[in-house]
């Protein structure tokens, strides 16, 4: 169903190059409740049809900007433009003259002139904001500190694919707090009404920050942090946990993180907490025996592979959202 204020194709969220209205995906509160589930339905609908959409975007070109490593998103983001009929161009920070040579705001105004579409998945979602305030073409974060929209969507596919009333569930989540991915699903199910625990330390480097506690208490949402992950779990639709080595994160500092993290780690007895037909979702990359156990990880309620694949089906739907082409 098209959400209200949305009777037809193009959508009003249609942009031009000229300046006319425009909409951007920096994080996952960019998107009204109507539009989330709007694009979660169109992404499963891509993605058992395939064909119908195979043309959408001929003519079409993604600039993917990579400031940080990627496995799903390059591979997600290319394959879908692809598939849709359009052409993506890989370009990382690393031949870039972005912010030394060139300023961020002058580089975005000359990609406009070239590229319908622009992904940037930067260590500072400052740079990507300052991009997309200069950009006359849509900007989606494709992972920055403080977002990461394209997995969480992809992750709200997933949950309603098993089953899950994205609207009314208990989502938690066990680890770091202080954590892009924690940050928009607690943003998503506070958007959608759901209720989002999060298990944590409580010490600065590992807490939920309290900017983003406040972003969340403008919906509706419950949004829980607490300190005891057997309270976090407790009941829980789905089990959620990411990587304790985050990007950046310096090797030898691994053990002393594991330390702190390993009260939140996703075992057979926080499963066993959580509703009986509760799912374990990972992000990925995972590490088995740091943020959960292999058996948990592999074993029949995982769905981090379904997850994984995902991110093609719901990026697909928010390229054409964007794009005014849903």
């Amino acid at each position: 169903m098209v959400p209200p204020g949305y009777p037809g194709n193009p959508h009003p969220l249609l942009y031009n190059k000229r300046g006319d209205t425009m909409k951007h995906l920096l994080n996952i509160t960019d998107l009204k409740k109507e539009e989330i589930l709007y694009i979660i339905d169109k992404a499963i609908e891509i993605k058992n049809n395939p064909e119908k959409y195979a043309k959408s975007l001929e003519g079409k070109t993604l600039l993917m900007m990579f400031e940080k490593p990627s496995l799903r998103t390059r591979l997600s983001f290319e394959t879908g433009m692809t598939q849709l009929g359009g052409h993506a161009i890989f370009y990382s920070f690393k031949d870039s003259p972005l912010g030394k040579k060139e300023t961020i705001s002058d580089t975005a105004k000359c990609a406009s002139r070239f590229v319908d579409i622009v992904m940037i998945r930067a260590y500072k979602q400052s740079q990507i904001r300052e991009f997309a305030e200069n950009a006359s073409v849509p900007v989606i974060d494709a992972l920055s500190d403080m977002a990461h929209p394209c997995q969480i969507m992809a992750d709200l596919q997933t949950m309603k694919e098993k089953g899950k009333d994205i609207e009314h569930m208990k989502l938690a989540y066990l680890g770091n707090g202080n954590n892009n991915v924690t940050f928009d699903l607690m943003r998503a199910c506070a958007v959608l009404g759901s209720t989002c625990y999060v298990g944590c330390p409580a010490d600065e480097e590992f807490n939920v920050p309290e900017s983003v506690l406040d972003e969340c208490s403008k919906y509706p949402g419950k949004i829980v942090v607490t300190h005891d992950a057997e309270e976090a779990a407790r009941d829980a639709d789905v089990i959620y946990t990411d990587t304790w080595v985050n990007y950046g994160i310096p090797v030898e500092e691994l053990e002393e993180r594991a330390r702190k993290l390993k009260p939140y780690q996703v075992n057979q007895h926080i499963m066993s907490l959580a509703k009986p037909d509760a799912i374990f979702m990972n992000c990925l990359p995972a590490m088995r025996g740091y943020e959960q156990t292999a058996d948990v990880i592999d074993g029949p309620q995982s769905v981090v592979f379904d997850e994984a694949e995902n991110r093609l089906h719901a990026q697909k739907a928010i390229m054409l959202f964007l794009l005014g082409k849903l």
